[in-house]
């Protein structure tokens, strides 16, 4: 550490990266047969026999590193080095790219989809809104499940039911952007999008398939939200409508009516909600604290029941962004009331619902 740092000694590879202070040379990895190896002494100096202590006591210690027991959540590998010296950087980079996952296959509502199929398939696991303020674009990021993404070639959109194009393709770092001509499985990338798109879409050559595993749960905080400038319903309604699409929160409107409550996993999301919509969308609101435990989806076979339902809790019935009825229990023994006294009606914590009702 400090001024005594000399440089790094990888275990799993047997090599010493020497450290050279002011320089953004990048190191060359020296091998080492043994730890009785002179290069040892030639770089660590005094600090050699202090090397050869630490590297003989986690050897003996440790068990050698199974790339298995990492892939599986059993251990995790420890780099040293300094981002700002553009030190081991490139180790752990080369470390990743060989001990990293591949892309891995995913379940859908028809049967697993692997990598290495070679029809394309994709979900949409996030949206954001405004990416460039300059441009007011809405941005669907896809993942690469199987086969290859082309640019410009029409795909398959399930939900809609309808083949759709991308002209503009692109992969992000940071703020920088680049259009793509192809993609592979596990690649990300960003589909502009005009409101086609919501979290968990399937694109794909023509089958008709679902991917599961991207639910809406059930939120923890409720709020009404109010506008406190009329003159700008419209820039809050479009607003509200297009940041809970990015899927951070969720927008419930109360049945027969037009008041609109969103629920969030944490206090700071109404934060960002209330500074995006008066500075992406200049719309000024505020947020109600109401009397809300739980949101949960309602379905039934039985029309007689459900609208029994609605009549007598009418108040506490909402509907989610797609029209799914929605009931807010205001305490976990109402709900549990409710379920019991409804046995025909069918209560449920997550949207998954939503997608099995769309294949069945």
């Amino acid at each position: 550490m400090g001024s005594t740092f000399k440089g790094v000694y990888n275990l799993y590879t047997r090599s010493l990266y020497a450290f050279t202070p002011g320089t953004e040379k990048k190191p060359e990895g020296i091998s080492i047969t043994s730890l009785a190896d002179p290069a040892i002494d030639k770089l660590a100096g005094q600090y050699a026999p202090q090397l050869r202590e630490d590297v003989d006591l986690i050897e003996g210690v440790y068990e050698k590193f199974d790339t298995k027991d990492y892939l599986s959540g059993q251990l995790a590998p420890v780099f040293f080095g300094s981002a700002i010296n553009n030190f081991g950087v490139k180790e752990m980079l080369d470390a990743f790219i060989e001990i990293s996952p591949v892309p891995g296959g995913r379940t859908s509502d028809k049967r697993d989809v692997n990598p290495d199929e070679k029809a394309f398939t994709g979900f949409i696991f996030k949206i954001h809104a405004n990416l460039d303020p300059r441009h007011r674009d809405r941005i669907a990021f896809l993942r690469v499940c199987s086969g290859k993404f082309e640019r410009s070639k029409f795909y398959h959109h399930v939900r809609l039911d309808k083949d759709i194009r991308f002209n503009n393709p692109a992969t992000f770092l940071g703020q920088s952007k680049s259009i793509i001509d192809e993609a592979y499985p596990g690649d990300v990338i960003g589909l502009y999008d005009s409101g086609n798109f919501k979290i968990g879409d399937t694109l794909s050559e023509g089958e008709q398939l679902n991917f599961q595993g991207i639910p809406s749960f059930s939120p923890e905080i409720f709020k009404e939200l109010v506008n406190t400038d009329p003159m700008k319903t419209k820039q809050l309604e479009k607003g509200i409508t297009q940041l809970t699409d990015e899927g951070v929160a969720q927008l419930f409107t109360q049945f027969g009516g037009n008041r609109k409550i969103v629920g969030t996993v944490g206090e700071l999301q109404f934060e960002v909600i209330q500074y995006r919509l008066e500075h992406e969308y200049g719309a000024s609101c505020k947020f109600n604290m109401i009397q809300v435990y739980k949101a949960c989806w309602i379905t039934s076979e039985d029309k007689v029941k459900l609208d029994e339902f609605i009549r007598f809790r009418q108040h506490q019935v909402a509907t989610d962004k797609d029209g799914n009825l929605v009931y807010l229990a205001d305490s976990q023994w109402m709900l549990d009331q409710m379920i019991k006294n409804y046995p025909d009606l069918q209560f449920h914590f997550t949207s998954e619902f939503k997608r099995k009702s769309l294949s069945e």
